[in-house]
């Protein structure tokens, strides 16, 4: 349907009023229908359809209610993504709680901050791993009433297991059949249904509230864009403690797909040749991954080299008019044609062989990334959404693909700049506020319009295209503004041996760059070269690494304004971690931690001013 035809409004006030009143709507729907499919204890695909998920979801349901839940109530989930979260999540909502998410690899003062600040009653947790952080954490342990584990044993009490959940879930539906139904009826469309913390790149998370509506509407609109088929398979991995993933498993139920579940980022590629998927969501450095290693793996001489290279630039050829609509012209047709039987079907069989699109989120993809593949034939649509707006406020359809956008956004949210550039939403996806927190809610909502922080700018359609973070923005001492994500962007797209890139610059005379290298990539640079006796931090700090870096960074500057330009770089001997500090949980760099750290290093680069430094 065309988005101006939407009426939201109606859509919405027709919706079931909460997700799991639109769960239940789900299984009434397509109760035979394949719901998801999973890996088993040996790696086999399981598949369950909507039926079998409600009995599932309303036993762990019931257990909660058991357990004294109450409505609005939070329930806090620490695990990997696996089809345990999913089932436990919807359960959460059915029986009229509030899901709190946490990322697996959170530690210390922030679980117990994110436990502690959003009133969490209950803790899930996926193993005794995660469970010792509570254990550790007095003033979290005190709050948290009962602990459901997904893998490990529970003492039948205080601590259970999921079966033990079920069980007592069981037991009260038994004697009060309706008990989910009353708690699925109490639940209004404004209540709260999830509470995100935003890992943020300074100071504590700060608790999102999301509610039932911001599901509602999401699920309905996208739906009716239908711009995923309701018979597609996708193929979910990412982190469900993401605004990203969890809006995939309400989008889900307003369309009726099926998913493979299975969040084990080693599994990826073998679990889209095994299952076949039609999409799949990411963010951008799993796009950038791919082509890297397809870079790297393809021959550069001979005559699987040169083919390699014809292909490409029959694609590069292809793109003005395949993304016009247009038909190829005879010529260009044929070998298109043939370019994708020896050189882009390769490629499509390594993620599937099935795939109609891939969507990139949670950070801006590069342009570079996004043509190529479409040069080879695979649509990567990028969308935009922060975990403040629902994840989704934009997303580029398929057709036509602007390639370097957004798109507009979804029917019923509005845009607009501000006169610094920077983006304002509004819309019902729009966070309630920061849990406990009115001082910034009131900085960030003003009149409904939330403050993205992110710059950007509207074409004449209506399509998005991000530039940068506002508070990221360098100015040199010459006074040229550099955004800090297209330099990283552009290295990042250019040299396949890099993992992260940290610009700096701000009151220098020129542009300089921290790199680290993605460790596959660095240990396939080091058999060609002959070094593989070296461990990753001594590869990283050789003479002959730093020559094909210098290439690399060559090609990218030429793709930069001049002002823009790196000048100097350092090489780190490791990457920014989590553990560290240097990136959020969903691993978003700090860059004001990564260069307080490296401050050295990032004044060494600018020591003696290079040939040609403005």
């Amino acid at each position: 349907m065309a988005p101006s035809s939407i009426d939201v409004d109606a859509l919405v006030a027709a919706a079931p009023p909460s997700a799991g009143a639109l769960f239940r709507w789900r299984v009434e729907q397509t109760p035979a229908k394949e719901a998801f499919r999973y890996p088993d204890a040996h790696d086999q695909w399981v598949s369950i359809d909507w039926t079998e998920t409600r009995s599932r979801v309303d036993a762990y349901a019931a257990g909660l209610l058991a357990l004294g839940l109450e409505r609005e109530q939070r329930v806090a989930i620490v695990s990997n993504t696996r089809i345990e979260w999913i089932l436990t999540d919807y359960a959460i909502n059915c029986a009229g709680g509030a899901t709190t998410t946490i990322y697996p690899n959170t530690q210390g003062r922030d679980f117990a901050h994110i436990v502690t600040d959003s009133g969490s009653v209950i803790l899930v947790a996926e193993n005794d791993e995660q469970l010792a952080k509570l254990d550790s954490s007095p003033e979290a342990e005190a709050q948290v009433r009962h602990v459901i584990l997904f893998d490990g044993e529970g003492d039948g009490e205080r601590v259970l297991t999921l079966d033990q959940l079920a069980e007592r879930g069981r037991e009260l539906l038994a004697s009060d059949p309706g008990v989910v139904d009353r708690a699925i009826a109490s639940i209004g469309i404004d209540d709260l249904a999830t509470l995100i913390y935003t890992s943020g790149t300074t100071g504590m998370p700060k608790g999102v509230e999301l509610t039932h509506r911001c599901w509602v509407y999401q699920a309905v609109v996208l739906n009716e864009l239908e711009l995923i088929s309701p018979s597609a398979l996708q193929y979910l991995w990412l982190p469900l403690s993401h605004v990203f993933g969890k809006d995939l498993l309400t989008i889900q139920l307003g369309i009726g797909f099926s998913t493979a579940v299975d969040g084990r980022i080693d599994r990826i590629v073998s679990g889209l040749g095994e299952t076949h998927p039609n999409f799949m969501c990411g963010a951008p450095r799993i796009f950038e991954k791919v082509r890297a290693a397809v870079m790297l793996s393809s021959p550069r001489r001979g005559v699987k080299g040169r083919i390699a290279r014809w292909a490409f630039a029959v694609g590069r050829a292809s793109r003005e008019y395949r993304l016009a609509g247009k038909s190829l012209p005879p010529a260009m047709s044929l070998a298109y044609t043939v370019a994708d039987r020896l050189v882009f079907s390769k490629l499509k069989d390594r993620v599937g062989g099935n795939v109609d699109f891939f969507v990139s989120g949670s950070a801006k993809l590069s342009s570079q990334v996004q043509a190529w593949f479409y040069s080879a034939g695979l649509v990567v649509v990028e969308g935009y959404g922060l975990t403040e707006t629902g994840a989704v406020s934009c997303v580029n359809l398929p057709l036509p693909l602007r390639i370097g956008t957004v798109g507009p956004a979804l029917p019923g949210t509005a845009l607009k700049i501000a006169a610094d550039g920077e983006i304002l939403i509004k819309g019902p996806a729009v966070m309630r506020g920061y849990h406990n927190d009115p001082e910034r809610t009131a900085e960030a909502l003003v009149d409904g319009w939330f403050h993205t922080g992110d710059i950007g700018k509207l074409d004449a359609d209506g399509f998005l295209t991000i530039t940068d973070r506002k508070k990221d923005l360098m100015k040199t001492s010459g006074g040229k503004y550099v955004a800090p994500a297209k330099v990283e962007g552009v290295i990042a797209a250019t040299i396949p041996y890099v993992s992260q890139v940290v610009a700096v610059g701000d009151g220098r005379k020129y542009i300089s760059a921290l790199l680290t290298m993605d460790r596959e990539s660095l240990n396939k640079w080091a058999v060609r070269h002959k070094l593989t006796e070296l461990d990753y931090a001594d590869l990283t700090q050789t003479p002959e690494l730093r020559r094909t870096i210098e290439r690399f960074m060559g090609a990218a500057n030429g793709k930069l304004e001049r002002w823009e330009t790196v000048k100097r770089f350092a090489i780190l001997p490791s990457e920014f971690s989590a553990d560290d500090g240097g990136v959020t949980p969903n691993m978003k760099i700090r860059r004001k931690v990564v260069t307080e750290r490296y401050a050295d290093i990032v004044d060494s680069l600018y020591e003696e001013d290079p040939v040609g430094a403005e």
